[in-house]
């Protein structure tokens, strides 16, 4: 592995094929995200939980108040790439670093939308905030650069889990600690929730700066010299996921994990509220969403190394097309079939974006990872903004069954795409190693782990 020359990056992550404990490294990196993405997601849920209730309380608009929402999903898809562009430049401790100040800064402007009364801070508040999101989503990559092949699902899942502890405390605190502690202090409603989510996130980047030393994307190799330059445009990383049907497979399952979790949850709580259903009822729902959608996660990354992508992608849209079936056939008083359908789209997002993401991360070589991983993320995060801003008009103009019709339908597309692309294996004479572990492809490849290689696939 050749040694990194760029100013950006500082002497003691300079390495080397002789740098001393690869999994010392991995282990600390770990841990670091993990108490990043902890913080990072209890900020994240504080305020994004009550960003519709200030909307409405100072416009009284329910469009607005959704647009304020949406704005969350606009941000993270707008940031995506260019912080990892920024990654692939100077390594994930800036670009992660910086995710998190900006994040900070969105949610004071978010509290100043709340002491002032004015709603335009909120949505552009709210954007900054989605790129502290976009940045809890790259932490997986992070966490992915130094993990052994046969371990880097698995490596995804345990830093994806993270989230369930902040955005589960978040969503249970926002409202019952944060809010009634900012009122003590004399901040309006809903300005406490936003405030804390701030000072997380602070925190959240004060542990990246400090701890996540030395950078693991220098150490894999994926971060380029003076004289070589690792960020690809925009229009390069589209293509090369569209020419690879890995990439292209991994990136429509991100796409579809999103649109269908984003595009159901943003209008099951007014849906269960039109039944009649109490604010307790509704928050055990969302509840039970979150904890869907990462309590497992560590399991489900076991299983991607162990029993491969492909069948976890598969598992994926079949969870999506039952939990959206149950979700939308069950009429709006119903607690235990939304609650049930909702909490296991959440599971089917689980299972997609984890085990794509292992699928995305091989497809390439490491100096590449970077920005094909930040378009990757751009495009789920885009495709989830459309869904989360079509899904009102879905059910205005039609039901809130089309909704959850919509949503089984793109999980189909999903088990589809994985049918067609290890169909289009089998044509290649590559059928026998379709379902084959990371492992087992490692060992028939001969790939050293750590070393840069012409690609990072098997």
């Amino acid at each position: 592995m050749t040694q990194v020359d760029d100013p950006m990056i500082e002497a003691d992550e300079r390495f080397s094929t002789s740098h001393p404990d690869i999994e010392r490294v991995q282990r600390r990196t770990v841990r670091t995200l993990l108490a990043s993405q902890t913080c990072g997601g209890v900020g994240l849920v504080a305020g994004y939980s009550v960003t519709a209730l200030l909307a409405d309380d100072i416009t009284g608009s329910k469009t607005l108040a959704g647009l304020a929402a949406a704005s969350l999903s606009i941000g993270a898809a707008l940031a995506s790439f260019p912080l990892a562009r920024m990654m692939a430049r100077s390594g994930r401790r800036p670009g992660l670093r910086t995710g998190y100040l900006l994040g900070s800064i969105g949610a004071f402007l978010c509290v100043l939308a709340a002491v002032t009364r004015q709603f335009m801070f909120l949505p552009f508040g709210v954007a900054l905030v989605g790129i502290g999101n976009a940045t809890n989503m790259a932490t997986r990559y992070a966490a992915a650069d130094l993990a052994r092949p046969e371990r880097r699902a698995q490596t995804i899942g345990l830093v994806v889990a993270a989230t369930s502890i902040g955005s589960g405390f978040g969503s249970l605190v926002s409202l019952s600690v944060f809010d009634p502690v900012g009122r003590s202090f004399g901040l309006p409603d809903y300005a406490g929730s936003f405030l804390a989510g701030a000072l997380l996130f602070l925190v959240a980047a004060a542990i990246i700066e400090i701890r996540l030393r030395p950078d693991p994307l220098v150490l894999a190799g994926g971060v380029g010299s003076g004289e070589k330059d690792t960020r690809l445009p925009l229009k390069v990383a589209l293509g090369l996921i569209l020419g690879n049907p890995k990439a292209r497979l991994a990136v429509l399952a991100m796409m579809v994990s999103q649109a269908t979790m984003v595009g159901t949850m943003t209008l099951t709580p007014l849906h269960m509220n039109d039944g009649g259903q109490s604010k307790g009822a509704i928050s055990i729902m969302l509840f039970s969403h979150i904890m869907g959608m990462y309590a497992l996660s560590p399991l489900v990354g076991r299983l991607a190394d162990q029993i491969g992508r492909y069948p976890m992608l598969v598992l994926s849209g079949v969870l999506c097309v039952a939990g959206a079936m149950w979700a939308g056939f069950t009429p709006p008083e119903g607690f235990l079939g939304i609650t049930g359908g909702q909490t296991v789209i959440g599971l089917a997002w689980c299972f997609g974006v984890i085990a794509a993401s292992g699928l995305l991360t091989e497809a390439f070589p490491v100096e590449q990872s970077a920005s094909i991983q930040g378009a990757g993320d751009m495009c789920m995060m885009v495709f989830g903004a459309v869904a989360g801003i079509s899904a009102g008009a879905i059910v205005s103009y039609r039901s809130y069954l089309d909704l959850n019709l919509a949503a089984a339908i793109l999980g189909v597309v999903l088990v589809l795409g994985v049918l067609f692309t290890v169909a289009g294996k089998d044509q290649d004479g590559e059928s026998g190693q379709t379902m084959l572990t990371n492992a087992d492809r490692d060992a028939e490849s001969g790939q050293t782990v750590f070393a840069v290689t012409p690609a990072r696939s098997h």
